[in-house]
């Protein structure tokens, strides 16, 4: 991993889902090049050791879709950051692996309520604090399941569709206002959130990477990394892919 000394000196970043996986691999980046950086996650036992890996300034145990926890997290976070520049929204779930026929109601309202509703609350409460800069980097993390869709996995296909579509949304909205808004799809990559699923089902997806391998949380990282920077300045609105070669569009 190749490190870029400095590219986040004077920036503050809020990661979601923060405590593993890609979250805490985006974290750890922002803070190694410079920046600060408050840790959300719904697990507040792996907290504590994340903070420690990657070097954050704050922690914050909460449910995203939780809309007034939200909020209170968004205010706690700026006044101990002292401005928010970045939020990566990276808090999600798989939900159930089932087709729709017999897919469970509650797991396809918790997954939206998370993946999709939770994101939504994040954006809709980062923006005054980053309107008042004048400045912002907003990296929300979909999936390669939006663009595809996966059998058996309804939910957690339509929430990362409907968080590109709301990217889109979000960036022409804030496109002449200095905050920038985009979204990466990545095919599947080692994480702890495999292990809701079936062997079977991360075998099917493996099945279809042309590269023939997961990805590597470091490698979304360094993609969301550039996404959050001030060397991205003339992308918004848009979707990066990042699939082994299995995005066809």
């Amino acid at each position: 991993m190749t490190l870029y000394a400095n590219r986040f000196s004077g920036k503050s970043a809020i990661v979601t889902g923060g405590a593993s996986g890609l979250g805490l691999q985006v974290a750890a980046r922002i803070v190694a090049e410079g920046g600060k950086v408050a840790l959300w996650d719904i697990n507040p036992d792996t907290l504590g050791e994340a903070k420690k890996y990657s070097g954050a300034h704050y922690t914050q145990s909460l449910d995203v879709s939780d809309y007034q926890a939200v909020v209170t997290a968004m205010k706690e976070s700026n006044a101990a950051l002292g401005r928010v520049d970045i939020m990566v929204a990276s808090a999600g779930m798989t939900g159930a692996t089932a087709p729709v026929s017999e897919f469970p109601v509650d797991s396809w309202l918790r997954v939206m309520d998370v993946n999709l509703n939770g994101l939504f609350y994040c954006c809709r409460e980062v923006l005054p604090f980053m309107s008042t800069n004048g400045y912002g980097r907003i990296v929300n993390i979909a999936s390669v399941a939006g663009k595809e869709g996966n059998p058996n996995a309804s939910a957690y296909s339509a929430s990362k569709a409907a968080v590109i579509g709301f990217t889109k949304s979000l960036g022409k909205e804030l496109a002449t206002s200095g905050i920038l808004v985009n979204c990466i799809t990545p095919a599947t990559f080692e994480s702890a959130i495999l292990t809701q699923l079936p062997k079977s089902q991360v075998d099917y997806m493996r099945a279809k990477i042309p590269m023939g391998r997961l990805g590597e949380a470091a490698e979304s990282a360094a993609l969301v990394c550039w996404l959050a920077s001030e060397e991205c300045s003339f992308s918004t609105a848009a979707t990066f892919d990042i699939s082994g070669g299995r995005t066809t569009y």
